[in-house]
């Protein structure tokens, strides 16, 4: 394909060397004349392993070349990648001048093309700023969205010093449009590398890489807080986090990845305390695992802002214990939100078959007793009626049979914590936690 790319600097750099050596021709952009020259010289703009030679090998081929001339490189390419910086300001913002500059400057050079023109943004941008960048093109150029040109997002996830080896050996190949051609032909760029090429919607492709960035810094805080910890103990943390890399069900795993409610039950509060209370005693500072509890106390506080707007109204629980499957009521979220409510005012009732009063035992025993007391006065043993009584559905746990006791229940408000299926959630009155 005809590929004209917009930045010359680490992202715009590397794509237009691994594109050509993909069997494409390349234009590079860029208000630099000096990286311009770089290119047409057949040397690399950064300091990159591998780049240098494959810039030079590709430019000896002819299947790159660099312009300053927005008109030219977009009249004799049919896709344009943007892959200029997006600073942060002081105060944390992106600073998307650059962006929306090339915006304008592609929206100028489209007023006098007339074949289809698709822009695939690279660069690391908020969710959001894909529409914006269209409408500048819109404005600029007179040409019309998904009639005469498309927005594809396509955040890279190159890091330093391995950049050419993570084109192209990638995890996954993300694209976000909402044109679907567009968006294959994007994902054609991507064909012969490894990984599953991911088609989504714009605004989840734009966010990724923030999450993903995010995530990394809290694994490296999270290991130099535990190494902290360990390194007082005189135990080897390297040790500790080797062993905890190698369990692949739980701890580096898809498991917990789900958003919805809080934590609860017997293990994870407490030997998060217990963790907690270790790195205290031991006079060290550990925010990241301090601040996991505040998270999660967040997350009730959430659930319970969200049920009470509905607080003159029958409430009706579905699912009472920290999960499905069980009658373990320690540090149960849902418990916690019903006795917030119930001294609010509010009218619950409470279905959940794993849970009999008569014979709760031990701490079990003695968290309701403390939490709510009455526990079997709110409890309906019938699960239709509850929801046949009920104003308000909020599901609490995830047991096979409540999607079904739900399938004619769109007449009511639900409050999802668990991720129902697709059929509830396009009920009108559906409301997932966060999502």
């Amino acid at each position: 394909m005809k590929i004209s790319i917009f930045g010359l600097g680490y992202v715009g750099c590397v794509s237009i060397g691994c594109l050509a050596k993909n069997g494409n021709q390349v234009i590079g952009v860029d208000v630099s004349e000096t990286k311009v020259g770089q290119i047409n010289k057949g040397q690399a703009t950064i300091i990159e392993k591998d780049i240098d030679v494959i810039i030079k090998e590709q430019r000896d081929l002819g299947n790159i070349s660099a312009t300053t001339d927005v008109n030219q490189a977009v009249s004799n390419t049919e896709i344009s990648i943007v892959a200029v910086g997006t600073p942060s300001s002081t105060k944390g913002h992106l600073n998307l001048k650059y962006i929306f500059k090339v915006a304008e400057n592609i929206g100028l050079a489209l007023q006098t093309k007339d074949s289809f023109h698709t822009i695939a943004i690279r660069s690391t941008i908020m969710p959001g700023t894909c529409d914006k960048f269209a409408s500048i093109v819109e404005e600029t150029s007179g040409k019309k969205r998904n009639v005469d040109f498309a927005i594809v997002d396509n955040p890279e996830f190159l890091r330093e010093g391995t950049a050419v080896d993570d084109y192209y050996n990638p995890p996954l190949t993300l694209i976000g449009s909402d044109n679907k051609d567009a968006a294959n032909k994007i994902a054609r760029l991507y064909d012969m590398l490894p990984g599953e090429i991911i088609i989504t919607d714009l605004r989840v492709a734009e966010i990724m890489k923030y999450i993903n960035n995010t995530f990394h810094a809290l694994k490296i805080s999270f290991a130099n807080e535990v190494g902290n910890i360990c390194k007082e103990l005189s135990i080897n943390s390297h040790e500790v986090m080797n062993i905890f890399c190698k369990d692949k069900q739980l701890n580096i795993s898809p498991y917990y990845f789900k958003p919805g409610f809080s934590y609860g039950g017997s293990c994870l509060p407490k030997d998060l305390k217990g963790l907690q209370t270790l790195a205290h005693d031991l006079y060290l500072e550990v925010p990241v695992i301090d601040s996991i509890n505040k998270t999660n106390n967040i997350q009730i506080d959430r659930a319970i802002k969200l049920i009470y707007k509905h607080w003159n109204k029958k409430l009706g629980f579905l699912g009472l214990s920290f999960k499905a499957g069980t009658d373990d009521l320690r540090n149960s979220p849902a418990v916690a939100v019903i006795e917030a409510l119930l001294g609010k005012g509010c009218d619950i009732g409470v279905y959940d078959e794993n849970i009999n009063v008569s014979l709760l035992i031990g701490t079990n025993k003695e968290f309701i007793n403390a939490k709510i007391p009455h526990l079997s006065n709110l409890l309906i043993q019938d699960a239709d009626k509850l929801v046949s009584d009920s104003e308000v559905i909020i599901v609490n746990t995830k047991e096979k049979e409540f999607s079904n006791l739900l399938k004619d229940a769109s007449d009511k408000i639900i409050i999802d914590f668990v991720n129902l299926d697709e059929e509830i959630k396009k009920f009108p009155n559906y409301i997932g936690i966060n999502w």
